[in-house]
């Protein structure tokens, strides 16, 4: 069967026949002027081969057969300049791969894996020293083939060597391992993805940014299919297989297992022989891979895959700088050239093709399948280029979105130069590849470590010589993979030993000194186990980002160092920690300087080519709703039904699709289905929650017969059936993890009651309060209290104060919600985290109760919720008060260290995260004012000494935890600062009084929003990202008063038009338009062709006036926009006036054909009456 074959056919000779992809990339320069003075458009189509079936295991998945150019026509697509091929050249020039004469392997003794001969190596290598790039330097590197490995060398296998490890590990070398000046550290990156940056602007304003830079011809928008599984990043057998955030476990042994069959699939029985070249390409190019794993056995995402895959979505280079990113054509080159899977790409490079996009994603955003939505882009983009694999045939219909982000204005010229240069292989595979990954998965049900030697043995030793990034050294008395903490530290006080150990440095020291949310985990390196030595220490690093808050603050360092190198998602370092000589010190530092000063000249990011930053970074992610119902209104809500019941689901599912901005009637379908869906599954499940992992088990077949019952139903699920069971094949994870996080993608909300929007009194109500002691949280509760009938409310209201209260202050407070149901409990303690939160939001769901924050109401920094000056007015509050309930007074020597304990468990978050992390978790938000806008700037003296609290509560959580300020290192220190603090407050006091608002100012806003949150007056502030509705059609607007004055006209000389207006049309004409297009009669390309011309202005010419017993038009011309003439694809462009009850107003198209048989009357109106309407998507 044919892996991969195609053939180019065109309207118009583009190279000659005999210009075959074994030429040089680089003779294409020569070539390349016929491309760019074309100013034709092209789009290539393929006629996708079916496909096998789901698990014989002895064929191979098919490709593209057959691959074209269809010309289109040239549009308003700007003409091409005459642009340099050469950065994509020189990119793949290196890609050639050795078809004859590849290195003979070498049989060596393997050593746990590691080969005994393997020296203790220089730490630096010669590449290195002199400052050259690996990449443009290969090196003889011999390969292990199946041949000279055999499976029981995999582990340790005799005494002598057990005895030397034990023994090495057992002197606790890192320990010892001491820092003086010549100690060094390298740091290599062995793996890692695009950094995550986070768009500042909306989505909105970043869909016209984009549109107006490909307009003005400076980039070029591209957009990709959003395959639903896992990243898995690989950088060959030496560089190791990474998940996200891990490597060694179930997820990189079924990528490194998916990978290596792709490889047997595609090259046949010189696939042994290419996986080995690849795992030594990378290694020698110090490259590493990454691509979107899709596999039915490591749980279920939107559909379970037909058949488990990998679509390579980044190729990077690391070198000896920062790392560099292939673009779109150099990856489909390169993967062309080791036929590894490409994604489906597509191409926009003009104002119409890039504003016809967005159009089309809007029109399908509720109902998209894979089958329309790269129908609809095919004939929207300039260039399409199909995956070398098919969504459709081995994924399903179900498609989780679209990415699409702004490249370079060169993509498409390069785009075009790739694909004649660099066509799918031909060449056609048959043999037996053996079991399957869902067959090995399923045989090896006893624990996760079997499934994995299964997993790897059968991925063959060609591809996975052994499998030491998995379980080490197999010996008696070693340490486990886990390494100490202190290795992070020791690393950033040895001097780096090149440029790129220097940035990364700079990166880790610099989460660290901010306290971003983020791990530095160390592992043993056991690959490098014979080069280990008292003065050389080997290990990898995995820097593991816990909060998307901190790729945002860390953006906004960048801005201020832009010399910093971006933190890269899916990250991976090799830490290598040793002793040089002042020689090899010195050679170091002058490799340094020269590889820093190439780096500083080169860009981060292929494909950025002279854009902005902030322009190069733009990326909108756009995801469908036939996605999303599984994943997360189905899946992700299923600890709420079986936790809290229906209503809480109901409520929970409600408020994700008002964050979605899902359209009324989808809201009404998917209510309909979900309800029935919690009725059916707490039927057939009971109280035994249904496991995430298999829901679809259950929810598939549902689906399925659900979309049966009618056509509104088949487009509300989009695609169901044909259920692949995964219960006797799905991977074993330990603990039951999820290596990518998806069940917590897009922050899944719980709301805590059915919508704030509106309290129902039937249910109770909680106010707590997430800020800091001296927030005047008590004050405020005991008018609360006083001012009850103010809150124009019948419920009973009651304060339980936390410093009176001993025990679990949370637990007391759910019993007292259970004992009084419809009561208003003041939760007066301070809730200062998510755990509280989270406390919270669990008891309003059981106890049926909502829930509100007060919070004060502050600027904030980059990285806290509560500015420096509301933090001194805390600090200066509790320093005057006397016999505090909580004996946090003017008595308490450690008032200051405490504050700042409490001010810290907020650190992270800055005031707009803080604010709307509270607003999607329970729906409100009251503000009590505490500052006055028009103030005077803080102090030098009070910002000082905050600043150095700041400093020394840092020292001391990072040495001593959460142990008292009395105890540890810095306790004098803190007796200094304490007495430091009450003098400085003290001599500020006039200024720390001016600045607050007074205190019943602030009571009276509270109790007025409290009021209205309780009235259901309160108007949630929507945080969604996407805020555009679905498009059904698109129309020209028309202000309705015009109409109506143009009906008075006519009505006045003809007495029967006026009766019949008067009666029908004046109270009934509420809003009017001239309909262009619409997505059902004629498709959503049509529709979406309009996108460049909305909210553009359009005379419209009416020339008639028709109208029955049961119907009333006005026939209507667009006119043009800028010398555009504006059609209507309706064969009757009209204005619909009336439709009589029970009449669609699609039966307006009938009104010509009535006044022909005489049943409808029809008045000229001449000359033509001109309205100026606006074209907009309805």
């Amino acid at each position: 069967m044919s892996v991969y074959h195609c053939a180019f056919t065109s309207t118009r000779t583009l190279y000659s026949s005999s210009f075959t992809s074994s030429r040089s990339f680089g003779f294409l320069r020569s070539l390349f002027p016929q491309i760019i003075h074309r100013s034709h458009r092209f789009i290539t189509n393929s006629n996708i081969s079916d496909f096998h079936s789901i698990m014989p295991h002895n064929k191979q998945r098919s490709g593209l057969k057959e691959q074209k150019w269809i010309q289109k026509s040239s549009g308003d697509r700007p003409s091409d300049a005459t642009a340099s091929a050469e950065g994509i050249t020189n990119g793949i020039g290196r890609l050639t791969i050795a078809e004859t004469n590849a290195q003979s392997p070498v049989p060596v003794l393997q050593f746990g894996g590691i080969k005994v001969d393997e020296m203790a190596p220089s730490v630096i290598n010669d590449n290195t020293l002199h400052g050259s790039k690996s990449i443009f330097q290969p090196k003889a590197y011999g390969t292990v083939s199946a041949a000279t490995v055999d499976a029981s060398k995999k582990t340790v296998n005799t005494a002598a060597q057990t005895v030397g490890l034990s023994n090495l590990f057992k002197n606790n070398l890192l320990e010892n391992f001491t820092i003086d000046n010549s100690t060094y550290s390298t740091a290599k990156i062995r793996a890692t993805f695009y950094p995550k940056f986070e768009n500042e602007k909306s989505d909105q304003e970043v869909r016209i940014r984009m549109i107006e830079m490909v307009s003005k011809g400076l980039a070029t928008l591209e957009v990709s299919l959003k395959h639903s599984g896992s990243l898995f990043m690989y950088a060959g057998h030496e560089g190791g297989a990474y998940a996200k955030n891990s490597f060694g476990n179930v997820y990189t042994a079924v990528g490194v297992f998916v990978l290596g069959r792709i490889f047997r699939e595609a090259w046949g029985t010189e696939a042994s022989k290419k996986q080995a070249e690849f795992n030594e390409f990378l290694e020698r190019e110090h490259m590493s891979i990454s691509m979107e794993l899709v596999t039915a056995v490591l749980g279920d995402h939107g559909q379970r895959p037909r058949e488990d895959y990998v679509v390579v979505t980044a190729v990077t280079e690391l070198g000896n700088g920062k790392p560099k990113f292939y673009s779109t054509p150099e990856i489909i080159a390169f993967c062309r050239k080791w036929r590894l899977p490409t994604n489906h790409v597509w191409l926009f490079s003009t104002r119409n093709s890039a504003t016809s996009f967005f159009a089309a994603y809007d029109a399908l955003c509720e109902e998209g399948t894979a089958t329309s939505v790269c129908k609809a882009l095919d004939e929207v983009a300039d260039i399409s280029v199909p995956g070398s694999i098919d969504h459709i045939k081995v994924q399903g219909e179900i498609l989780e979105g679209l990415v699409a982000r702004i490249v370079s204005h060169e993509s498409t010229k390069e785009m075009e130069l790739v694909l004649k240069d660099y066509p799918l292989p031909i060449d056609e595979v048959q043999q037996d590849l053996g079991p399957g990954l869902r067959e090995i998965c399923a045989a090896n049900r006893s624990d996760e470590k079997h499934q994995i030697k299964a997993l790897l043995e059968n991925t063959g030793t060609s591809f996975c010589p052994d499998y030491v990034d998995w379980f080490g050294i197999e010996a008696a008395d070693v340490l486990p993979r886990n390494a100490d903490r202190s290795v992070v530290s020791k690393f950033l006080q040895a001097n780096p030993s090149n440029y790129s150990t220097t940035k990364l440095k700079e990166m880790v020291r610099l989460m660290k000194e901010k306290r971003f949310p983020a791990a530095f985990k160390c592992y043993h390196n056991f690959r490098k186990i014979n080069s280990i030595s008292s003065d050389n220490l080997y290990y990898k690093m995995v820097i593991h980002v816990h909060s998307d808050s901190t790729f945002r603050r860390y953006q906004k360092e960048m801005r201020y160092k832009p010399d910093l190198w971006p933190l890269y998602r899916g990250f991976f370092v090799e830490i290598n920690m040793f002793k040089a000589s002042k020689e090899k010190a010195a050679e170091m530092a002058k490799t340094s300087v020269d590889v820093g000063k190439n780096d500083k000249n080169s860009d981060d990011i292929s494909g950025k080519k002279g854009l902005a930053d902030e322009d190069a970074n733009l990326m909108i992610k756009l995801k469908f709703l036939t996605y999303k119902l599984r994943t997360f209104l189905i899946r992700n809500g299923l600890s709420v039904l079986f936790k809290d019941g229906p209503a809480a689901y109901k409520a929970y599912y409600l408020r994700q699709m008002k964050i979605w901005n899902t359209s009324p009637g989808k809201q009404r379908q998917l209510s309909k289905m979900l309800d029935e869906w919690a009725v059916y599954i707490k039927r057939k499940c009971g109280n035994r929650q249904l496991s995430s992992s298999i829901y679809l088990s259950e929810a598939e077949p549902f689906l399925e017969q659900y979309a049966k019952r009618s056509p509104e139903n088949q487009a509300l699920i989009g695609c169901a059936g044909n259920l692949v069971r995964t219960e006797e094949f799905l991977a074993i994870v330990e603990g039951g993890g999820d290596e990518e996080g998806d069940l917590e993608t897009e922050k899944v909300l719980e709301p805590s009651s059915p919508g704030l929007d509106s309290i129902q009194k039937k249910e109770g109500l909680i106010v707590f309060f997430p800020g800091i002691p001296g927030c005047a949280k008590s004050a405020l509760c005991k008018e609360i209290l006083s001012a009850s009938e103010g809150l124009e409310d019948d419920r009973p209201i009651h304060s339980l104060m936390g410093d009176l209260i001993k025990g679990r202050y949370w637990q007391k407070v759910a019993d007292e919600r259970r004992r009084k149901p419809y009561s208003i409990v003041l939760a007066d303690k301070n809730a200062p985290n998510e755990e509280v939160w989270r406390q919270i939001e669990d008891m309003s769901r059981s106890t049926k109760a909502s829930a509100v924050p007060i919070v004060p109401d502050s600027e904030g920094t980059e990285s806290n919720p509560f500015s420096l000056d509301a933090l001194a007015v805390f600090i200066y509050r509790v320093l005057n008060r006397v016999n505090h309930p909580g004996n946090l007074d003017k008595s308490s020597p450690n008032v200051g260290y405490v504050l700042l304990m409490f001010y810290h468990l907020y650190d992270g978050k800055n005031r707009p995260e803080f604010e709307s992390e509270l607003i999607e978790r329970f729906g409100s938000l009251v503000k009590m004012p505490l500052l006055k806008s028009e103030r005077s700037p803080i102090p030098d003296s009070v910002k000082t000494v905050l600043e150095e609290g700041i400093n020394l509560y840092r020292l001391h959580t990072k040495r001593h935890g959460r142990s008292e300020s009395s105890k540890g290192t810095y306790a004098k220190d803190w007796v200094l600062w304490e007495k430091q603090l009450r003098e400085v407050l003290s001599g500020n006091a006039d200024y720390l009084t001016s600045i607050q608002v007074p205190f019943e100012f602030a009571v009276n806003q509270v109790l007025e929003q409290l009021k209205r949150i309780m009235k259901g007056e309160y108007v949630t502030p929507i945080s969604e990202k996407r805020k555009f509705g679905t498009i059904v059609f698109a129309a020209i607007d028309v202000p309705v008063t015009e109409v109506h004055n143009l009906l008075s006209c006519i009505s006045e000389n003809d007495p029967k038009v006026k009766t019949f207006i008067e009666n029908n049309v004046r109270n009934n004409l509420e809003k009017a338009h001239v309909t262009l297009a619409h997505k059902r009669s004629h498709g959503v390309t049509a529709v979406a062709n309009y996108g460049r011309f909305v909210n553009q202005k359009v005379p419209v010419d009416v020339t008639t006036l028709l109208f029955s017993d049961k119907l009333a038009a006005l026939e209507a011309q667009p006119g043009s926009i800028d010398g555009q003439k504006i059609s209507s694809l309706n064969e009757w462009p009209h204005l619909t006036l009336w439709t009589a009850q029970g009449i669609p107003p699609k039966e307006a198209n009938t009104l010509p054909e009535l006044v022909l048989q005489g049943k409808a009357t029809r008045i000229e109106i001449n000359p033509p009456f001109t309205i100026s309407g606006v074209l907009q998507f309805h």
